[in-house]
């Protein structure tokens, strides 16, 4: 199950992909200002009006997750989003969470909580006239240490509960972990996924300089030429997982099998400490390919992180060469690449889930939805003599 921008449901995000929506929004000056963005703001050169945000960030049911409402206006959004889309993940999956009889874990990410910061401290909300702030303690849903614990509280979920902060890559960590946590039969089914919200919405950024992360084009061309960053977004996805035998045994549908995952850290030997390096993601890489045993001529795609940075694309690309290199590719031009930042923009903690069920979606369906805004390869990536 996902929300993405422009999308509710799986269905309608594989439609946007397979029609190459580029599902970003674009303001203008007077629609920025309309938002609550300063006159000299958005009128500012350097500021970019573009946003991959999510409609109804909002509205959350807290009578069907038995919350008042005053208890759900403290909760952050990430928090009730996320909920909503694990229940919507269990329902495609065909099970009650409540009733499964089975130890299920839930293993998810999420970005920090602007929502308190910009809208519960703005506002005159009767659940905190009482609240003690002298405890030094932040109210129930603050923290987003709860985001798992809150899952697994209200769908009764007995299995490992675990919140993972590893920024952009939080949820395809968590992935990894549940994977894990299956494979040593800590849980015999798992929840997984991420979510970030960016708040305020519906605005936009100040673009960086040549090589920042933040596109002044307000367009995320990943691995292209004239790419010049990302523009951010909100988004939420999860995915129910199994060990196969027991899903096959059990008649569940099965969307795509996952055969292998590794989680490494480049540590020390990178420029700096946003900056990764070639040897970190190459061996993570190859770990994820000898686990799974296949070897690079068995791979038809990679989905990437592709952040569409000079720098950034560049040492993925030369990482994913050199991976391929030590396992024995030899052919040239046989695997396709792609990111699905193109149509969704970077969605910070969620990015990897989105580019997970993306994906899942092109093994279901059999077919690969075009990376949008390429035309021409970064000048330090040779594509032609590549796998």
């Amino acid at each position: 199950a996902c929300r993405f921008p422009q999308a509710r449901t799986p269905q309608e995000f594989w439609q946007n992909l397979w029609n190459g929506l580029d599902a970003v929004q674009r303001f203008s000056p007077d629609e920025l200002i309309a938002h609550g963005v300063p006159a000299e703001i958005a009128r500012n050169k350097r500021y970019v009006g573009a946003s991959g945000y999510l409609d109804d960030v909002d509205r959350f049911d807290a009578k069907f997750f038995d919350y008042s409402p005053a208890e759900a206006q403290l909760i952050d959004p990430q928090q009730r989003l996320f909920l909503q889309v694990c229940w919507h993940a269990f329902e495609d999956a065909g099970y009650d969470p409540r009733r499964t009889g089975l130890k299920t874990g839930v293993y998810a990410g999420c970005a920090p909580n602007k929502y308190f910061l910009y809208h519960v401290f703005r506002q005159d909300i009767p659940a905190l006239d009482h609240h003690d702030w002298d405890a030094d303690d932040l109210p129930p849903g603050t923290n987003p240490d709860a985001l798992s614990t809150r899952v697994a509280y209200k769908l009764g979920l007995d299995g490992p509960a675990l919140t993972i902060q590893t920024a952009c890559s939080s949820s395809l960590v968590a992935i990894a972990l549940a994977c894990d946590a299956l494979v040593d039969r800590h849980c015999d089914m798992a929840v997984a996924g991420g979510v970030a919200i960016q708040l305020p919405h519906q605005i936009g950024y100040f673009g960086d300089e040549a090589g920042g992360m933040l596109s002044k084009r307000g367009m995320c061309r990943p691995f292209d030429r004239d790419a010049d960053g990302s523009v951010f977004g909100s988004g939420v996805g999860a995915v129910v997982l199994r060990r196969l035998d027991d899903a096959v045994a059990d008649g569940d549908t099965v969307y795509a099998v996952l055969k292998g995952w590794a989680v490494r850290n480049d540590g020390a030997d990178r420029a700096g400490y946003s900056t990764p390096s070639v040897g970190g993601q190459a061996n993570t890489i190859t770990a994820a390919l000898r686990m799974a045993e296949v070897t690079p001529q068995d791979i038809g795609y990679i989905e990437a992180h592709g952040s569409a940075t000079p720098v950034g694309d560049p040492i993925e690309f030369e990482a994913l060469t050199a991976a391929f290199a030590q396992c024995g590719s030899t052919v040239p031009n046989a695997c396709a690449l792609g990111s699905v930042k193109g149509n969704v923009g970077h969605l910070d903690a969620a990015a990897g889930i989105a580019g997970l069920i993306k994906t899942i979606l092109a093994v279901y369906y059999g077919k690969l939805p075009r990376s949008l805004y390429f035309t021409s390869p970064n000048d330090d990536i040779d594509l032609a003599n590549s796998p």
